[in-house]
């Protein structure tokens, strides 16, 4: 099989690998990376069928580019089919606002959506000689691995977590020949996952218990959902907004793709969910605030942030990774986020914990020896050498580049 990244190959976003094999051009995810303004990867060939692992937009964020103009297949689960589809309608309207031109159209969205292909995990499809199999990628809800069987076994795993949380179960490790497989986290460890979801906990009683607001931004596709499990039994005025509460109820109606449809659900009974403008003026009275704008530059995080900016009592509870040139980078490096245009100094204390949904190096280690290929090309990473080092010598380890053609036997 004769393979070539479009995006993603090096740095984690705009993720895009082509594939082509048994007369067929396949394409595997195809995604912007939403920076200011987003990056996006080689324009792709006309390909016969799409694969989508999940609907992050550094993987979905230009199937609409795809499918608008090659009208292909896409193979995804139905939830990533769905939640994809209001992030894909959502950076058109990010698009407007910041005044960056549209890279697709909202027909192009619809185009998309028309042509999934709903499956789940173990369903298997035949594409000519090849049998295409999914199975759970533990990432976020829905999210899937590929596994292609022709003359040879072929693994591509999107983005993974080997872990089981309190919203999915961890992703296992899948016999193959050949392997391709993200190191987003391949030159570091996580911290020990309990320990920073009491250190979480303990924080937000001591912030909430000393007077004052626990502000929470969090991504509103899982993050949000294992925050408001991880609070669910404190007896506080607890509100959850923006986006995370559509996801949140849409995660409801797929329970195959959670690990506790019954603690997500009594979650979302701890939390007033703001429907309304009347509704957000009440939240603001609120103790624990979880809200949408993870990277604190959009959603209705800024509203609150003006809130508790000058509060010594209230705290900003960062739950997820700060991208460069955002408000959570620039808060943490300088202590100012840009509200209306306008830098503002932020003067009550903030807080970072790690709840990475990527698998640490050890981890991507232990995946990959379960797997036990002969190649591993290894993607979606800045640090693909540490993980290649961690390795050892007991693989072809393949480091591909942008728009660098290669081959595999598949």
């Amino acid at each position: 099989m004769k393979l070539r990244f479009l995006g993603g190959a090096d740095n984690v976003g705009r993720m895009a690998m082509l594939m082509e094999t048994d007369n067929k051009t396949m394409i595997f995810e195809y995604g912007m990376t939403p920076t200011k303004p987003p990056s996006y990867p080689l324009p792709s060939p006309r390909v016969d069928h799409a694969f989508l692992t999940h609907c992050h937009l550094d993987h979905c964020g230009m199937m609409p580019w795809l499918c608008g103009r090659y009208d292909n297949e896409v193979f995804t689960t139905p939830l990533t089919g769905e939640i994809g589809e209001i992030m894909m309608y959502d950076s058109l309207k990010i698009a407007k606002a910041e005044g960056y031109a549209k890279p697709f159209s909202s027909e192009d969205v619809e185009a998309t959506v028309r042509n999934v292909v709903p499956l789940t995990f173990e369903d298997t499809i035949e594409l000519g000689r090849i049998d295409v199999t999914l199975h759970s990628a533990g990432h976020v809800p829905g999210a899937a691995m590929f596994e292609l069987v022709g003359d040879r076994r072929t693994l591509y795993t999107g983005d993974i977590h080997t872990l089981n949380t309190n919203l999915v179960y961890g992703a296992k490790p899948v016999k193959c020949d050949n392997l391709f497989i993200e190191g987003t986290y391949g030159n570091r460890l996580h911290k020990d996952r309990k320990q920073s979801e009491k250190d979480f906990v303990d924080k937000v009683k001591e912030v909430v218990e000393q007077g004052g607001k626990a502000l929470i931004p969090c991504f509103a596709v899982g993050r949000t959902q294992e925050v408001m499990m991880l609070l669910k039994d404190l007896h506080y005025d607890m509100w959850v907004d923006g986006m995370g509460r559509k996801i949140t109820s849409l995660y409801t109606e797929y329970p195959e793709y959670l690990s506790n449809l019954k603690k997500l659900k009594a979650s979302r009974r701890s939390f007033h969910e703001v429907k309304s403008s009347s509704m957000r003026a009440k939240s603001r009275k609120g103790e624990v605030i979880v809200t949408t704008g993870g990277m604190l530059d959009g959603g209705p995080v800024l509203n609150y942030m003006r809130m508790v900016k000058d509060d010594p009592k209230s705290a900003i509870l960062l739950t997820g990774y700060q991208a460069e040139d955002t408000n959570g980078r620039m808060l943490m490096e300088h202590g100012k986020v840009v509200i209306d245009g306008v830098e503002e100094k932020i003067n009550c204390p903030w807080f970072k914990y790690d709840f990475s949904a990527h698998a640490d190096q050890a981890q991507l280690v232990e995946f990959i020896r379960g797997c036990d290929p002969e190649n591993v090309v290894i993607m979606h990473s800045e640090h693909r050498e540490a993980l290649r080092d961690a390795l050892g010598g007991n693989y072809n380890v393949i480091l591909p580049a942008v728009d660098e053609a290669f081959e595999l036997e598949g």
